[in-house]
């Protein structure tokens, strides 16, 4: 059977006339936005969970319980009165915990006053978000003073919304910040994508329906789930990935 002559598209038509070739390829449609992006605080757009866990091993050896690996659930993530109600567990002080949380607040204030450094990445992509309209929320487990005390660091401005210990009757690792959060905004959370660095964010934000980017700011392994995505830095996100994670949340039952 003789081979079939493919036409040439770059030559004469039946007509005689010459055409030009189309484009190669469709041009590709625009990445989809995150409706919102909902970010953590403390070791995800600052490195302060380290600063968080020196706070409370210096209160802890005062009272003559080192912290171990074993402790890091109760500090990482959790709010002071949660971490104060641990020592004071664990230690059996006589102090009471509204005491032993008053010493943690101020220590942590402190540390955060003088040695706040923005994560990698984390100013880069709150400049992309930006500029590209996408709105943000700042939802923190720390006290306001200490959220504002971070706030002052690295600018205010960048959020339309934040919310901190205060603002909600249940923190951390209930839903009720980033449901907080979505509500401030207008938007369902199914829509919004929270980035997170540590397993009690992680459990608040899925817990409110939100999609959830986890960067690991420790050690301590983070949940798995079809809406849990690890990245190992924030330097490696960028709109067409923040995007996709919130679309993807979205449409999951």
């Amino acid at each position: 059977m003789p081979d079939t002559a493919v036409p040439d598209s770059t030559g004469p038509d039946s007509s005689g006339s010459a055409h030009s070739a189309g484009p190669a390829h469709p041009a590709r449609p625009a990445a989809a936005l995150p409706a919102a992006v909902l970010f953590d605080m403390d070791g995800t757009l600052v490195d302060t969970e380290q600063l968080w866990w020196r706070t409370a091993a210096e209160l802890a050896e005062e009272l003559r319980h080192p912290l171990t690996d074993r402790d890091a659930p109760e500090v990482l993530g959790q709010a002071v009165e949660h971490t104060a109600a641990h020592l004071r567990r664990v230690s059996g002080t006589a102090l009471g915990e509204a005491e032993l949380a008053a010493r943690l607040g101020e220590s942590f204030a402190a540390k955060v006053a003088a040695e706040t450094v923005p994560r990698p990445g984390a100013l880069a992509l709150l400049a992309a978000l930006r500029d590209a309209r996408v709105p943000t929320a700042l939802v923190s487990a720390s006290p306001r003073r200490v959220v504002d005390l971070v706030l002052s660091a690295i600018g205010r401005d960048w959020f339309a919304v934040t919310l901190a210990a205060e603002d909600t009757e249940r923190t951390k690792p209930a839903p009720d910040p980033y449901l907080a959060a979505a509500q401030r905004l207008g938007l369902d959370p199914a829509v919004c994508l929270a980035v997170e660095d540590t397993p009690t964010g992680v459990a608040s934000a899925t817990a409110a329906g939100c999609a959830v980017l986890a960067v690991p700011s420790t050690a301590v392994p983070m949940p798995r789930g079809e809406r849990i995505t690890l990245l190992a830095s924030l330097e490696l996100a960028d709109l067409a990935l923040l995007g996709k994670l919130a679309a993807a949340g979205a449409v999951r039952p």
